[in-house]
């Protein structure tokens, strides 16, 4: 097992590595650059070419990214000047509510999938089976923008009982006392986990029903209930928890176009502004938390998989 963790350790510390070389590649050949981001329109070419100079920006791209590497190792993610901000004072004020509304969003996703997973289980190839899957297909293909939109419509706006906009605040115990602005950004977030998970629950409960320690059980009298519950659901949770991990990424997309419409104060909204804004050092940093953030969770993943399949871990043995 500890021969298994370290490979894996290896492998996800290459992956963050081409994750911010591809990053900063691609960000230092788009148009404009942040030089003229920065200065404004009316900047001269002097000025700009100063700056560039300042900055670094005018030497070779691999040169460049060295100097990147070795700001990281010293804890450096560099200074927006944009913000007028360190790139890790701008993250650390506003991941916690990010994390705040995709921990949220992801326990709400939890509680529905579940049951929705198990009763498309149990009633199989039957209508609540058919009407489920129905709508968790139309639910992934509806985009996360017009679903937002819609739940903005109706429930802001035909019925007003919720704010239309997330709570505003500069800390995240300003953004807690407005748990009614939470709602709305919650629920379009969760929709689209709901969809997926209770796709995984379904498949993962019908693999377990048919394997032979469910027919013992219930040859031993026990009731439907008790089977289902108390054996099938727990050995069919595990692969779902191990994808826990692994979504990470699509969560964080979502969180951005959720974050941005709802002008929700957290990472995917400083990540969209900064975009627009071309502030690289704040782009990399947040491109860099997420890539380190989705290789521990896939990592998570594996050990947690392996921790409970005896196939993986004789596998992992032997490798």
């Amino acid at each position: 097992m500890a021969r298994y963790l370290l490979t894996r350790l290896g492998q996800a510390l290459v992956i963050v590595i081409l994750v911010t070389l591809i990053t900063f590649v691609i960000l230092h050949f788009l148009p404009g650059g942040a030089a003229r981001a920065i200065l404004g329109k009316e900047a001269t070419l002097e000025q700009i070419a100063a700056f560039n100079h300042d900055m670094g920006y005018d030497r070779p791209l691999w040169e460049q990214y060295a100097l990147y590497l070795q700001r990281l190792v010293r804890g450096d993610l560099g200074y927006s000047f944009q913000l007028n901000q360190s790139v890790a004072e701008a993250i650390t004020q506003r991941l916690p509510k990010t994390m705040v509304l995709s921990l949220a969003s992801t326990a709400l996703a939890v509680v529905i999938a579940i049951p929705l997973g198990v009763v498309q289980a149990v009633r199989r190839n039957k209508w609540p089976d058919y009407t489920i899957n129905a709508l968790s297909l139309l639910a992934y293909a509806t985009p996360i923008f017009f679903l937002g939109l819609m739940m903005i419509i109706l429930f802001a706006q035909v019925w007003p009982v919720l704010p239309p906009e997330a709570p505003q605040g500069f800390t995240l115990g300003e953004v807690l006392a407005d748990p009614a602005g939470l709602v709305l950004p919650t629920v379009t977030l969760a929709v689209l986990t709901v969809a997926v998970y209770s796709r995984y629950v379904r498949s993962s409960m019908v693999d377990n029903l048919n394997e032979n320690y469910v027919r013992t059980a219930r040859s031993k009298g026990l009731s439907e209930g008790r089977v289902i519950v108390g054996h099938t659901l727990r050995n069919g949770l595990f692969p779902v928890i191990t994808l826990l991990g692994m979504y990470l990424p699509a969560l964080f997309s979502g969180a951005l176009v959720v974050e941005r419409l709802f002008n929700y104060p957290g990472m995917g909204l400083l990540f969209w502004q900064s975009a627009l804004k071309r502030d690289y050092p704040i782009l990399l940093g947040v491109t860099l938390l997420i890539s380190v953030a989705t290789v521990l969770g896939a990592l998570v993943a594996d050990v947690l998989y392996a921790a409970v399949d005896p196939r993986v871990r004789l596998k992992a043995s032997r490798s």
